[in-house]
This record gives C-alpha cells, structure tokens and sequence, in this order.
C-alpha cells in the first residue's frame, strides 16, 4: 500500500473512531453552560434568560435591545418603560454612559453590578466588593431564611455631586456627569449589618425612578429558582411596566457578527467541533509527511535523445517493411529538397529535375558519390536494402551540401 493510501485509512479510521466515541460520550441532555455573563441569551445558571421567561408570563412585552446604547432614544416612548443594565461584559464608555442617561426621561433603569458603577455614580452610590465573604439580604424588617439570596457586594454612598469618569480615557475620552438631588430614596435590600444592597432613588429632575443593586446575582438563573430573588425581581416590574428593555450590547450580543464567527464559536464549545479541528490536523499532517521528500532528490534515468538520422532509418525500415520501397525512397530526396530550397522554391519541379542540378553545387567526392548512389536508387524496382542505402546518401548529400 502506498503512504498516501495508508495516511488516508487512518485518518478515516480516527474519524469513525471518533465518531462512535462522540456517540457513546453523549448524553441525552444537553451540558450544563459555563457562561456567567448575566444575559438574557444565556439559559445556564449564570444567565438571566429565567427573568425574561417571567416577564413574558405576567404579560409585560420583553425587548433585547442588541445597538449602540445611542440608539436607546429611538425607542417607543408612549409606554411604561424600563431599562435593565445587568452588569456590563465590555465596560461602558463616557458616551455610552451619557446615553443611557439620556434615556431616563422616558424610561426608570434598574442597573445592577459592579461593572454598571459607572451609571451608579452618577446618582451618588457605588459598590463595595466584600472578597472572601458573602452576606445575606432581606428586605428592611423581615427575617433571614434559607432561601434568603447571598450577594457578595454591597452600596456606599459616594458623597460627590460631580462624578468623572477615567476608566476608558486610553481609548475614549473622560466623562463626568452631576449627581442629581433625591426627591425620594427608598431601601429594598440590606444585609443582616444593615448595609445598603438594593435602594430605588428617584431624582428630582425626572419622575423616572432609579433602582441600584449591588451585585448582579440577584437576577441570575440560579438565584431566582432557589432564593426569594425571583420574588424580588419580579417585584420590581409587576404592575410597574408594560415594556423592559434588556441592555444586551455590552454582552457580547450585538446585532453585528458573521457565520464563520459563528461557527468557529461553536466549533471550539462542542465535542463534534473538536472531533473535526482534530481530523483536520491529522489529514494536515498526513497530507505533509506524503508531500514533503526528505534529503537529497532521486537521480533521473537519463534520457539520450536520437540523432536525426537514426530517425531517417527508423522510418526507412518502416516502409520498407511496408514495401514502399520506391515510395520512401522518394520521400527522403523531397523531404532533402525542403531542406536546402528557401520556402518559395520547396514545391516547385519535379524532384528528379532538382536531383540532377545537384551536380552543380556538389563539391566533395563523398557528396558526388551520394548523388550518384541516389539518382541510381531512384530507378523504379529496388530493393528493400535500397532504402537503407538511400538514407545514408541523404545524410552524406545533406552534409556536403551544408558546407
């Protein structure tokens, strides 16, 4: 078997192989997604798609809005609106800030999250990461239980009333932005310390309310199956709102993108796409090791090429063969012929003719003894020897004739 035939049997053998390993391996449920990016996109435990799924259930129009946060203003604003910003994958930027600012005239935002800090600032609260430790938050006067949900940040109060902003000056620019006056502020969640977890502020230059929480755990999948979270957030909408609007952008789910990021995505999170990059490489290196020679190149089989007149003879024991003998005869005085005459003058006269004015310009007694040998051989009737005979004399005659 040849090495291009034996790589291709094993790469088709790895195929197979991993074909059935693939099936046995897999189960009938789906794997459990790693993803902690609180979007509404992600069913997994780190998702939030559970609090959309809700929504949709109490009859609140749900909207992922997947644009720039500068396209926010181009919203329907004839209804009770809110805007979730669940703790920003790809950090905010001034502008972007500034939009979604913007976008409070029509609508409250419930923004949640360390990364969200930006926008948090901006009505006076900030968040305190607590590393190592969790706490359990309650609303103000119950009591803990075990389905109370942990969070691992809580609210301070910035005590600013301008806020700038540097975090993305390297690419961007600075922003900054004034803590408006509070003409209502309302605690929803605090830790068993009292520290601040969750509060509704409503500033006094909008009648759109704020909701800052501190930690983004709050709305993931986990916590509202299993804690009183589900309660929580829900709470924040129900009766509230005809309309939330999901910040997915800074999720990594904006409306740009291409199938080939899509599949290649794919390719790199599931087993099958493993299973192809892996016969992929293999029929790569395959396909090198058979193509590539190694050292120094093989020497070819010489090639002698044949003279001229071995050609001639070739072709003389053809027909005589064939017992053309005055035929071929004929044919190497012509095909002489057009080799001495200039093209105007190669198909002009009998040959015959042309064979005894050859006397004129023939020198050497070898050429003159060809001349004769072949106006004798020229006769009708000679023999198959003649042939042979006669394309030496060509050869003899074409020589002389040269010089």
């Amino acid at each position: 078997m040849r090495p291009r035939d034996e790589a291709l049997v094993a790469v088709l053998t790895l195929a197979v192989l991993g074909m059935v390993v693939g099936s046995l391996g897999q189960t009938r449920h789906e794997p459990t997604s790693r993803d902690e990016r609180p979007s509404t996109f992600i069913a997994g435990p780190g998702g939030s798609r559970a609090l959309l799924d809700a929504m949709k259930r109490m009859g609140i129009s749900v909207r992922r809005f997947r644009l720039r946060p500068q396209e926010l203003v181009g919203l329907d604003d004839s209804k009770r609106q809110a805007l979730f910003v669940l703790d920003p994958t790809v950090g905010l930027s001034a502008p972007e800030v500034g939009s979604i600012l913007d976008f409070r005239d029509q609508a409250d935002l419930i923004i949640a999250g360390a990364a969200a800090e930006p926008l948090m600032k901006c009505f006076g609260y900030k968040t305190k990461r607590r590393f190592l430790d969790s706490l359990q938050a309650i609303r103000p006067g119950a009591n803990f239980r075990d389905a109370s949900p942990w969070v691992h940040a809580v609210l301070i109060s910035t005590g600013q009333t301008k806020v700038v902003d540097s975090t993305r000056s390297y690419d961007v620019s600075y922003g900054s932005c004034t803590v408006p006056a509070m003409a209502k502020v309302d605690t929803l969640l605090v830790s068993g310390g009292g520290q601040l977890v969750a509060v509704r502020v409503t500033p006094s230059d909008s009648g759109h309310a704020v909701i800052l929480a501190s930690d983004v755990e709050l709305f993931r999948n986990r916590a509202l199956r299993y804690t009183d979270a589900g309660p929580f957030a829900l709470g924040l909408v129900a009766g509230r709102y005809d309309e939330v609007v999901f910040e997915e952008y800074h999720h990594g789910f904006g409306a740009s993108g291409s199938l080939g990021g899509a599949v290649l995505e794919w390719s790199w999170g599931s087993p099958w796409g493993w299973l192809v990059w892996q016969a992929a490489i293999v029929g790569l290196m395959a396909l090198l090791f058979g193509a590539v020679r190694f050292g120094v190149a093989r020497p070819a089989i010489p090639r002698v090429r044949r003279s001229p007149l071995e050609h001639v003879r070739a072709l003389a024991t053809a027909l005589s063969a064939a017992r053309g003998h005055d035929v071929a005869i004929a044919a190497m005085v012509r095909g002489l012929r057009r080799r001495l005459l200039p093209p105007a003058l190669r198909a002009r006269g009998d040959w015959r003719l042309w064979l005894a004015q050859l006397k004129r310009s023939t020198r050497s007694e070898r050429g003159q003894a060809a001349l004769a040998t072949l106006e004798t051989l020229t006769r009708p009737g000679q023999e198959s020897i003649a042939v042979l005979r006669a394309a030496n004399a060509v050869e003899d005659l074409w020589e002389d004739q040269r010089r």
